[in-house]
């Protein structure tokens, strides 16, 4: 097999094979499934959807479930929990705070997977592979693997998002793989290659996209049975992302010459090609071949796409469910088949939830509204001004925190103590807020230790804002249209948590766990050591 050269201190080299006993004492691959954007709930809701042979009814039976587990921090983004999940610690300290963040060293906005230092591989735009994980200040527990295994154990992140395969993946990675939607390609960056394993280029003249788009996506049940789960179809909340004409399923994702592949990847459609690369990651990359355990990181992305335009109450996200159920379990019969049952242990979990869209919650009298980010940092600058003569004194709302300019106010010299006040003000006579208060005062600002706890959690002085506004339930920075998350509560923080194969007991728990309990889980399954900032404990219902 060709060997391309790697960039940034990992060789993606052949494994030394290693003879294999019957009674092996690790996995010989772990599998990490995140969903992006998936309620626990879906799992209850769902169940009679789901195939007794699917992904998610085969490791709640044959698995162990975690009921009640929790994201530890906010903002439930999705970049936070992919670090989050494999780094088993929240952002104060491996330093991802959002998917993006006024950082008040470097004076501008950061995207959480960036890097200027390196070039896209396989890219079409010049800024789309500029990628890695160096935004990441600790190490995933896939670093760790490559650690205790003196680099001999392979890990690889696919995602159609680039931040859903780079920050699981690790500083050490073997490879991470993302889709250009413009090209149809699979792309990494110079961080990793300087050019495509032969393995990828040759799965992306396969042209998987282009095939998938002329399918559709078409209904996989009758239109009563959706009634039973989600509302009428075609609510005026609804976005249309597939074309002002197209306002309900079966959608056609034809496309037009030149014009990429969005639509197929705002489709279920998107997790059809996640799975198939994944699937050619294995064979290529050997993956669990030997004893020496190894680590795939798999990011669904295509269901945050649906749930952001069609809110969790919609036929869409319906269909989308049975269809990812139908996926999984295929992916898992590729794996029995090609690295063994039972030689593999897989976890499935969720970057975020996602609230009810807020016409919805109008419509059923419930609690909730929107907020407008840009007018509302206007609105903002405004009242700063005329208060205090500064201009343009605030200079991002990122992840429900208003980031002041700190140089600007040191130069004129600006009564810090007395801006704070008059902005926590402000804030508290709007009518999507619930509290604000300073960020430097998150120990000692009345709340509930929980919230506290959580708000404490996502902060970082130099990647986060000086206010924390927290708005009221219900509410999301958004439009007319489909939904969001980021919040702390329940409905944004509340996500499934399954196990299913070697090493992993029968059963379930509703006994509270955190998102940050994962890393720490497989490190004691695999008796290697926890990522370097862990703060969780291994789950230890869950191991045999």
């Amino acid at each position: 097999m060709s060997i391309a050269l790697m960039i940034g201190g990992s060789v993606s080299a052949q494994k030394t094979t290693k003879v294999t006993t019957p009674q092996e004492k690790a996995p010989r691959l772990v599998v990490g499934i995140v969903v992006d954007q998936m309620r626990w709930d879906y799992l209850e809701r769902f169940a009679p959807l789901f195939k007794s042979n699917g992904g998610f009814k085969r490791m709640m039976n044959q698995g162990f479930s975690n009921d009640n587990c929790q994201i530890g921090y906010t903002p439930s983004v999705t970049a936070c929990g992919h670090t989050g999940i494999y780094t088993g610690t929240v952002p104060a300290v491996h330093g991802i705070t959002g998917n993006a963040w006024y950082d008040a060293q470097l004076k501008r906005s950061v995207y959480c997977s960036e890097d200027r230092t390196v070039d896209g591989v396989g890219a079409k735009g010049a800024s789309d592979g500029k990628m890695s994980p160096r935004n990441m200040l600790t190490t995933s527990i896939a670093d760790e693997l490559r650690l205790a295994t003196n680099f001999k154990g392979k890990t690889i992140g696919i995602a159609i998002k680039d931040r859903g395969a780079i920050l699981p993946a690790g500083h050490s990675a073997n490879g991470a793989y993302w889709f250009d939607a413009k090209s149809g390609n699979f792309i990494t960056s110079t961080y990793y290659y300087k050019e495509l394993p032969e393995w990828v280029a040759k799965f992306n003249t396969r042209q998987v996209p282009d095939s998938l788009s002329k399918l559709g996506w078409n209904k996989s049940i009758a239109d009563q049975l959706y009634l039973e789960y989600a509302t009428a179809d075609e609510k005026v909340y609804e976005s249309k992302p597939f074309g002002a004409n197209q306002v309900k399923m079966p959608y056609a994702l034809s496309r037009k010459e030149n014009e990429g592949f969005s639509k197929v990847v705002g489709s279920p459609l998107g997790n059809t090609l996640t799975a198939e690369m994944a699937k050619a990651a294995v064979l290529a990359e050997e993956l669990g071949k030997d004893a020496i355990t190894d680590m795939l990181a798999v990011s669904f992305s295509s269901p945050d796409y649906v749930g952001h335009s069609f809110g969790p109450n919609s036929w869409e996200v319906v269909d989308n469910y049975i269809k990812l159920d139908e996926e999984l379990g295929k992916m898992f019969d590729f794996l029995d088949a090609t690295v063994g049952k039972g030689k593999y242990t897989a976890f499935l979990s969720a970057d975020h939830a996602v609230a009810h869209v807020p016409g919805f919650m109008k419509e059923n009298k419930l609690p909730g509204g929107t907020l407008d980010d840009k007018a509302a940092m206007d609105e903002m600058n405004k009242a700063i001004k005329n208060k205090f003569g500064i201009d343009k004194a605030v200079v991002s709302l990122y992840n429900y925190q208003v980031h002041f300019n700190r140089d600007l106010l040191d130069s004129v010299n600006a009564d810090k103590k007395a801006l704070n006040q008059f902005m926590v003000n402000y804030l508290m006579k709007k009518e999507y807020i619930l509290n604000a208060f300073p960020t430097s005062e998150i120990l000692t600002s009345p709340m509930p230790q929980y919230m506290r706890e959580k708000m404490a959690n996502g902060f970082l002085y130099n990647r986060s804002g000086d206010i924390q506004m927290v708005l009221k339930s219900g509410y999301i920075d958004g439009g007319a249209t489909g939904t969001t998350h980021g919040l702390w509560y329940s409905y944004d923080a509340h996500i499934p948590l399954l196990w299913y194969g070697f090493g992993i007991k029968q059963g379930r728990s509703s006994k509270r766990v955190y998102m940050h309990d994962i890393a720490s889980t497989v490190a004691s399954l695999l008796k290697i050591q926890e990522p370097s900032g862990n703060i969780g404990h291994p789950i230890e219902e869950v191991l045999k």
